[in-house]
């Protein structure tokens, strides 16, 4: 089975947690874990299961003007924040309008400040629906893993996003065991 782990992120929390969820992922054979603007619709008609998942802004997934200003913010002289080597690509509002079809299973997941979600927001909601309205069945509830205030992320949560992606494997399987 393949497994297609799709990723946004700015500060390289949401990346961290993409390759730790592509490794909990594992056990279904090949993981490709990609940035939204290499994950292309033949990466994903190949896929037996997408995850897809991005950081939070502004209480839910970003906007170009989001992620300048959190660019922005890592540039100023007195920062210590680094972005991602892939930041400063498309986000996952545009790569959902240009995708097509999500067949089959999918989950989503976003990276937020720990504090309930109604003040903090959850970009994976809005991911998730995207998800569902792209076609994708979904496999398990949209996950949050939790950054610090100075935007590291918190330090379990790498273990929890191998545990979810272990579970989100199992899932996958018992699915294709009912469908044989």
């Amino acid at each position: 089975m393949r497994a297609v782990v799709v990723y946004e992120s700015m500060y390289g929390n949401t990346h961290l947690v993409a390759d730790a969820i592509g490794e909990g992922l594992g056990a279904l054979g090949e993981v490709t874990v990609v940035s939204a603007h290499r994950a292309d619709r033949e990466l994903l008609a190949a896929a037996d299961v997408v995850v897809v998942g991005g950081p939070t802004h502004a209480h839910g997934m970003t906007h170009a003007s989001t992620r300048r200003a959190a660019a922005d913010a890592a540039g100023k002289p007195d920062s210590d924040l680094d972005l991602d080597p892939d930041a400063e690509g498309p986000g996952l509002r545009e790569w959902f309008a240009d995708i097509g079809q999500v067949d089959g299973s999918a989950a989503a997941f976003d990276t937020r400040m720990p504090g309930p979600p109604a003040l903090t927001g959850r970009a994976s909601k809005g991911i998730a629906r995207k998800l569902r309205q792209h076609g994708a069945t979904l496999v398990a509830e949209p996950e949050s893993f939790l950054v610090t205030k100075d935007n590291h992320i918190e330090a379990e949560e790498g273990q929890r996003a191998v545990a979810w992606g272990e579970k989100l494997a199992a899932a996958v399987a018992k699915i294709t065991a009912q469908a044989e």
